[in-house]
């Protein structure tokens, strides 16, 4: 089927391939990502735009001895493809296959392995100097896009990077024109002037000449300042204020003239930007009509552009979420909304449709999320921050120092709390529970269904007492008629009973609550389940209760052992000397690999067979 990917096993074999090789060579590329992703699901879009772009670096470059570093991580499927993993790109994002991310253990071709975004410069950086001090001649190339150059660490980056002498190349992948793109004759007459390699010697030459001093300092100044003023790129300006030297913007979908530029700028040597515009889905044309949707459009009939959309009598987490929220904002002006460029994910765009003017998308700024909506609170207002639970990480300074020390009512819900499946390790929201258990004046919460997390929402509505966290999964609800349900204010720190037996009490957190209902229906009597709601603050006295009843114990939680549910439990069970025998379910202390949530959550025991053997253990089968 494929007259040029049928004869690729690595990036050596394209280095003698002509233009229009190479132009065959992406179309062939998109058609089997595009064959591939559509029965195995996967982000599509980001990968089709940068199709070029990543031929182009294979092709001029002598990778894997240069180094390639992906950000976003998601654009880097045609670089699978193209680097030994073709017959492997079938298994992405299943148990057992290649990740969907770059992986540092997958190839040697990745780099640097990263799942989230704005992380490319700063260790292409750490590579390059890395090298420079290691006297190893190779070239680092970082391709950052889809968003990610929003990010306060690719700022820092650049920050740094600027003034350094590292050889370091910024590929800036833009493929939304959000810079600016200036594309006429002008602009294409000064970029064959400022890559030309005699232009660049000659410049090269003078500035060793002036040496490093005031003087140069004074005129390379005054020099991107002209530059900024006759050529008219604010994009352009602000990288080369930074150190940069910049250069394009250029079509990142023209392979003869990205390969042409590539060439150009390979040994110019200090730290450079290529700035590319491409078009996000390239060369599908449901996926550029709709890049949004096709973003992870899941499974789809590749030859129509129909999605396929599967039946189902269960509403998502984050439907409800949505929802909810909107309830909330129509009965108080006060409430607003924030997400790091999740707005579709988590449910918020409706909240942007119905009430425009109080929902902010902040882009993929988590930590600027969090202080935002911290001052948002500092003025009175209300704010619910939604963050995908793992990507909460990065904000976990602002969270304590911004938030939960001045006692600000920020709401901080939590999406993808737990095992999320085939995005695997990077994307699993598996430390929240423990990272911020610890963090004085906070509230930590995770509904067990639907209507505990609409409970939850007005609960956290009408809490003035600090932060506010409300925890929940990726994906389908249990079924629980959520719309219908009053929007009770739950008491704060309060558990609930749901069966009561004398031997064995499972207290539980989240949705596996519903599991331990499950495995305990076979021990009628024998064995109770708690679903203690909140882990801070525990519900001590329903605590106390189950100890006085059981003599054992068994926690069960989404999320990691070490800090959690489990340790909380110890920690109160030991300061209290109560004689009860305590088992912990939850995940390991391991970080758990790509597969379905199902499969994840069978391999850590969670799931309702993984409870019932953890009570044949206490019976005895």
């Amino acid at each position: 089927m494929y007259e040029l990917l049928d004869r690729i096993s690595g990036p050596a074999d394209i280095k003698d391939f002509s233009t229009e090789q190479l132009r065959t060579l992406c179309a062939e590329l998109r058609q089997y990502i595009v064959e591939v992703c559509s029965h195995n699901p996967g982000h599509l879009a980001s990968s089709l735009g940068a199709v070029e772009i990543i031929v182009g670096v294979h092709y001029v470059f002598d990778t894997p001895a240069d180094k390639f570093v992906f950000d976003v991580g998601h654009q880097a499927y045609a670089h699978k493809v193209l680097t030994g993993r073709r017959e492997a790109f079938a298994t992405m994002r299943t148990k057992g296959g290649i990740s969907g991310f770059p992986n540092r253990d997958e190839s040697p071709f990745d780099a640097f392995g990263v799942g989230h975004s704005s992380t490319s410069i700063s260790a292409a950086l750490g590579l390059a100097e890395a090298a420079r001090m290691q006297e190893r001649h190779e070239k680092v190339i970082a391709l950052i896009g889809d968003g990610a150059m929003t990010g306060g660490l690719a700022f820092e980056g650049l920050n740094n990077a600027g003034e350094s002498r590292a050889d370091l190349l910024v590929i800036l992948n833009d493929n939304n024109q959000s810079i600016e793109g200036n594309t006429g004759a002008l602009h294409r007459y000064l970029l064959n002037i400022t890559t030309s390699g005699s232009y660049n010697r000659v410049k090269n030459r003078i500035w060793n000449l002036l040496g490093d001093n005031a003087l140069r300092r004074f005129i390379q100044r005054w020099v991107r300042a002209t530059k900024s003023w006759f050529v008219g790129k604010p994009g352009g300006a602000l990288f080369e204020s930074l150190g940069f030297r910049y250069f394009g913007p250029i079509d990142g979908n023209d392979i003869a003239e990205v390969v042409r530029t590539l060439r150009k700028l390979k040994d110019l040597g200090g730290p450079r930007l290529l700035h590319c515009l491409t078009v996000k889905g390239k060369g599908y044309p449901a996926a550029e009509a709709d890049p949004v949707t096709w973003h992870a459009p899941g499974h789809f009939d590749p030859a129509t552009g129909e999605r396929v959309h599967t039946p189902h009598t269960r509403d998502r987490y984050q439907d409800v979420f949505g929802e909810v929220l909107c309830e909330l904002a129509d009965a108080d002006r006060n409430i607003v909304g924030v997400t790091p460029a999740m707005a579709t994910g988590c449910g918020m765009n409706l909240l942007a449709a119905r009430h425009p003017d109080r929902f902010f998308d902040v882009g993929i700024e988590e930590e600027h999320a969090v202080t935002f909506s911290a001052g948002l609170a500092a003025g009175g207002m209300k704010p619910f921050c939604n963050l995908y639970s793992a990507f909460s990480q990065r904000a976990y300074d602002q969270i304590i120092h911004d938030v939960a020390l001045q006692r600000l009512p920020v709401v901080l819900c939590f999406d993808r709390a737990g095992l999320v499946g085939e995005d695997g390790a990077t994307h699993n929201g598996a430390f929240d529970l423990a990272a911020y258990r610890s963090i004085p004046d906070i509230t930590v919460s995770a509904p067990r269904d639907e209507v505990e997390l609409k409970r939850l929402m007005y609960t956290a509505w009408k809490h003035d007492g600090g932060p506010f966290i409300i925890r929940y999964p990726r994906g389908m609800g249990e079924g629980a008629s959520w719309r219908q349900a009053p929007g009770d204010v739950l008491e704060v720190g309060r558990g609930e009973v749901l069966l009561e037996g004398d031997e064995v009490a499972i207290l539980a957190l989240g949705p596996v609550v519903n599991r331990a209902l499950e495995a305990a229906a076979g021990w009628p009597g024998r064995v109770g389940v708690y679903d203690m709601r909140f882990l801070k603050p525990l519900d001590e006295a329903l605590l106390a209760a189950a100890c006085s009843r059981c003599k054992h114990l068994i926690t069960v939680e989404d999320g990691c052992l070490a800090g959690g549910l489990y340790s909380a439990v110890s920690e109160w069970v030991a300061a209290h000397r109560s004689p009860v025998t305590l088992d912990g379910l939850g995940i390991p202390d391991s970080f758990v690999a790509q597969a379905s949530q199902s499969q994840q959550q069978a391999a850590c025991g969670i799931d309702t067979v993984g409870i019932k053997k953890s009570l044949e253990k206490v019976f005895g089968k």
